[in-house]
């Protein structure tokens, strides 16, 4: 499963998060942190990959401290958290780690942090579930299901024999999970430094994406689930190939727009904290629907999923995002299937052909 925010999602203005509030101007460097609220660190860690840092969140509490998210499993993020250890967290302890959800830049030194000060990992059980899983694939081969699925979004051999190499790389990216863990549940709320954090629960980037919301404070911890200026993937998988995680997705970010106040400050995985949670909520449901109404268009005449790019994506979509641009295309006509908008039709080569209804 690929992280995918840095593919820009669906086709939102030229300049998405350009009308938000950044009130932040400097960013931490690796191994130091930047505190935006008494006792709220902000950790930025460097990603290997086009979409190249995450954001993590040290929140202290009592004589130790709550970390939220990890970064990914390689040596550089070990050694900057090395170096936070015996810097900027002043040999104060990790009492609990809270993964916002599955995806290796979040979850990837969970395992290695949970075993190094013997605490819990805390996150929700589908995610938990779902990660090892993913992680269970490692080195194995491509399923048949795979392989009919991309072939029946129109995968030629090259791709195909892309996906086959690729197939079982999600668990080189994530430490060994432990064995056991701490549900999260939506509405459960959590006692950190002081602080309650509500848990508010978003679907669609990812199964059962926890974010952290404290109402007092008007802060909300939000994970993938609202970034400024990058649109997290929303893909559909080979492993539940009938779903329809767009809808999840803009269910999500319907309900979180109802939810928070407009200057609650945002702390993002990615990009920088914002406030304008609101209208930047909005921007994403428009910019996810104005690509449906593209892709409706694109495919009056019969179209397979790869095929469908153009509506969707401004940039072109080369070897490295091919198969994260087949999953968000797929989500996107998953979705019109089940508003009755799009047919599928599927030819006697196994190849899935989408027309209006």
């Amino acid at each position: 499963m690929p992280k995918g925010s840095n593919l820009s999602g669906s086709d939102t203005a030229s300049r998405p998060g350009r009308n938000l509030d950044y009130p932040f101007g400097k960013r931490p460097e690796l191994g130091e942190t930047i505190e935006i609220a008494p006792g709220i660190h902000w950790i930025r860690m460097r990603l290997p990959m086009q979409l190249n840092h995450i954001n993590l969140w040290l929140l202290e509490d009592g004589d130790g401290w709550t970390v939220v998210d990890t970064g990914i499993r390689d040596e550089t993020t070990a050694d900057a958290w090395k170096q936070l250890f015996a810097g900027s967290m002043g040999g104060r302890l990790i009492q609990r780690v809270i993964v916002t959800h599955l995806h290796p830049d979040h979850i990837g030194l969970a395992g290695w942090l949970v075993r190094r000060f013997g605490v819990e990992l805390w996150m929700t059980r589908t995610d938990y579930l779902m990660c090892r899983n993913l992680v269970a694939d490692t080195n194995e081969e491509a399923p048949e299901e795979g392989i009919r699925f991309y072939r029946a979004a129109g995968f030629g051999e090259e791709a195909m024999e892309a996906y086959k190499t690729r197939f079982g790389g999600f668990g080189r990216g994530v430490y060994r999970l432990p064995n056991s863990y701490r549900r999260i549940q939506d509405g459960e709320c959590i006692p950190i430094g002081g602080r309650t954090w509500e848990v508010v629960v978003g679907r669609g980037h990812a199964p059962e994406h926890a974010c952290l919301w404290c109402r007092e404070e008007n802060l909300f911890i939000s994970g993938d689930q609202i970034l400024p200026r990058i649109s997290s993937n929303v893909s559909l998988f080979p492993t539940e190939p009938e779903a329809n995680p767009l809808q999840d997705w803009l269910d999500s970010c319907s309900r979180l727009k109802s939810l928070l106040p407009e200057d609650v400050l945002v702390l993002p995985s990615h990009n920088e904290p914002f406030r304008g949670a609101r209208l930047r909520l909005q921007e994403l449901i428009d910019g996810h629907e104005t690509g449906l109404d593209k892709l409706l268009t694109l495919c009056e005449e019969p179209k397979r999923a790869v095929d469908c790019f153009p509506a969707l994506f401004r940039s072109r979509i080369t070897a490295g995002v091919y198969l994260m641009a087949t999953g968000e295309t797929l989500a996107h006509l998953s979705c019109l299937r089940a508003r009755g908008k799009i047919a599928r039709k599927t030819d006697a080569d196994g190849v899935d052909w989408y027309a209006p209804v």
